[in-house]
């Protein structure tokens, strides 16, 4: 089985802005998809290559050039308002239906989609969520889990037991996307495979993504690393005039984010 070669995008946190004056971003991404669409994606993937546009101009006299790049989304999914759904899902082995704007003004969300039921890393991520709920409910916050699969393929997936590849019970619900629309409002979706990349988004109690990664199908992600990422974007927050270093945790010490203030914290390390 050949070694997969994926790639890793991670878009870096922005300041949250006025729900009232944030409008739904308009995604109309190109890309170049792998040639196989079939399940093998999973185990023998190669990288998403981003096709972006690019128009360039130059007189022939060589005495000036013009480049224009035009980006292949007109709006970048941090810092925008996240994209409202409703959807089925299950939770404690029951249909339930679920709807983000239904957080807004009461919690943080970690939103992820994950390709598929019943595959490889994805129950080692969806468990390593669970197994770690009650830390991220102290911080004020939900977690969702999104894939494209039928509410009956969770159900039959929690009521497996994890050492048979199941997921067992959860502490979280689990979406169901089989018209695509979500994954795709996100920019995840796959299009000639009809699955969704791995992509996590960390939005705020205003309803605005606030962080996203978006792994390709054969690397799974880190509930330390969700977890550090909040707990900055939190602080950050509950202290407008501060923001986190690299590697920040809580308890670290963070920085002023201007030319003398800064010069505190470079001091000290």
């Amino acid at each position: 089985m050949a070694t997969c070669s994926a790639t890793s995008t991670a878009l870096l946190s922005s300041n949250p802005t006025s729900a009232s004056s944030v409008k739904l971003p308009s995604f109309s991404q190109s890309t170049i998809l792998p040639s196989s669409s079939s399940f093998n994606g999973l185990r023998n993937c190669n990288p998403l290559v981003t096709r972006v546009t690019r128009s360039i101009s130059s007189s022939r006299s060589n005495k000036s050039r013009s480049f224009v790049v035009r980006a292949s989304s007109e709006l970048p999914l941090v810092g925008n308002k996240a994209p409202d759904f409703e959807a089925e899902a299950v939770f404690d082995q029951e249909f339930i239906k679920v709807k983000l704007s239904e957080y807004i003004g009461k919690k943080y969300v970690i939103l992820f989609f994950y390709p598929l039921d019943f595959t490889f890393v994805c129950p080692t991520e969806i468990t390593a969520f669970s197994d770690r709920y009650e830390e991220f409910q102290k911080v004020n916050t939900e977690i969702l889990g999104v894939s494209v699969d039928s509410v009956f393929s969770h159900l039959a997936w929690v009521q497996t037991d994890r050492k048979s590849g199941g997921l067992g019970d959860l502490n979280y619900p689990l979406i169901s996307d089989v018209t695509k629309s979500i994954s795709k409002s996100y920019n995840v979706l796959i299009p000639d495979q009809g699955i969704a990349l791995r992509g996590l988004f960390i939005i705020d109690k205003e309803g605005v993504i606030q962080h996203s990664t978006i792994n390709n199908l054969g690397i799974g992600r880190s509930v330390d690393e969700t977890l550090r990422t909040l707990q900055a974007l939190q602080y950050v927050q509950d202290n407008p005039d501060e923001v986190c270093p690299a590697g920040w945790k809580p308890g670290d010490k963070s920085m002023k984010p201007d030319p003398k203030g800064s010069k505190e914290y470079f001091a000290s390390i």
